[in-house]
């Protein structure tokens, strides 16, 4: 007997995802219309939404960070934050679109942290080493090593590139 490769199931759905955000964007409309509040976000977008942004923080280049669980938070929030933009007129991928976001919003949150951990690093560069280092009792052979593996687990900051004037010839 052959054996026939059972289809894959995605974790979303496209064709649910993209007939929950045609449901929702007409609510919103009729809303509009009536001038009443906003409706609230159906749980099945939720949902997706969750569902996209954990297994998007599965990917190699985003998986071994400390901070992944903000990452997640973020995409969401941004998510939710755009989720009026999305245009069914446009495109029937609503996957992709927020996939996209969720992608951009992890990205913007590594650069926040990683920005965060420079500033650390100079405080603790230009600090008195003294005061963070050397308890009553401990000698100066400790903070010599301790600000030794400092200097060499410190990356090096990115140099700052310097704009250069160009000279008018004269005529």
């Amino acid at each position: 007997m052959a054996q026939t490769k059972k289809k894959s199931e995605h974790y979303v759905n496209n064709k649910d995802f993209f007939a929950a955000m045609v449901e929702y964007k007409k609510s919103v409309n009729k809303a509009q219309k009536q001038k009443q509040d906003k409706p609230r976000v159906p749980d099945y977008i939720g949902g997706c939404f969750l569902k996209i942004a954990n297994h998007l923080s599965y990917r190699p280049n985003f998986i071994n960070y400390t901070f992944r669980d903000d990452m997640i938070s973020d995409g969401i929030e941004n998510c939710l934050q755009y989720l009026d933009n999305f245009n069914p007129e446009k495109t029937n991928n609503p996957f992709a679109y927020f996939t996209q976001i969720i992608y951009y919003a992890f990205i913007r949150r590594i650069q926040k942290e990683k920005k965060q951990t420079t500033i650390k690093q100079r405080m603790i560069q230009e600090s008195n080493y003294d005061d963070m280092a050397l308890q009553p009792g401990e000698d100066r052979e400790f903070k010599n090593q301790f600000t030794e593996f400092l200097k060499k687990n410190m990356p090096t900051e990115e140099p700052v590139k310097k704009k250069t004037i160009k000279k008018k010839k004269k005529k």
